[in-house]
């Protein structure tokens, strides 16, 4: 059985790890994110997004495999976007940092915490959804792409302390 529910400062240990794990296979090789250990994400994000309660966590019999923030935060670059939905702030719901452990990889969790969103977006009367991702993270592009989202922009920038980030803007309207 597997549920996705807010997370605890008991979770912040175990989403901070997954972070590590990500970074650890970035480089390696093995994926290409854009995250730098030591500065995004760390167990600070995790901490702070538990204390904004805005940190969601999916756990299965096993642990937290996977994690997201969830809130109307636009981040300053977002104004830098052609949306092709425009809305008031109260209308978006933003994901942020959605990260699924390597070693749960290709189980459909990824799907579940997007599937999520919009159904919490919806609960909170938000019919327009952000993301963003680097460009360099081409498996998240192409995820949001086959769930229906499309790209609003791509903005060049700095980013939660990394530089020549090419931020990926992403969105989808959730119907009537």
């Amino acid at each position: 059985m597997t549920v996705i529910r807010k997370a605890t400062a008991q979770d912040v240990d175990a989403v901070a790890a997954i972070y590590e794990r990500i970074i650890s296979e970035e480089e390696a090789g093995r994926c290409t994110i854009g995250w730098q250990r030591g500065v995004y994400p760390t167990r600070d994000t995790a901490l702070k997004a538990v204390e904004q309660a805005d940190l969601f966590v999916l756990v299965t019999e096993g642990g937290i495999v996977a994690a997201m923030r969830l809130n109307q935060e636009q981040v300053p670059e977002y104004k830098l976007c052609q949306w092709q939905y425009p809305a008031e702030d109260h209308q978006v719901m933003v994901m942020h940092t959605l990260v699924v452990d390597p070693r749960a990889a290709k189980q459909g969790y990824g799907r579940r915490m997007v599937d999520f969103y919009e159904r919490y977006a919806k609960a909170q009367h938000c019919p327009c959804l952000r993301i963003d991702t680097n460009a360099f993270n081409r498996r998240a592009r192409a995820m949001y792409a086959h769930y229906g989202y499309r790209e609003a922009g791509i903005v060049p920038c700095t980013f939660n302390g990394i530089g020549g980030v090419h931020l990926v803007c992403i969105e989808k309207k959730l119907p009537d």
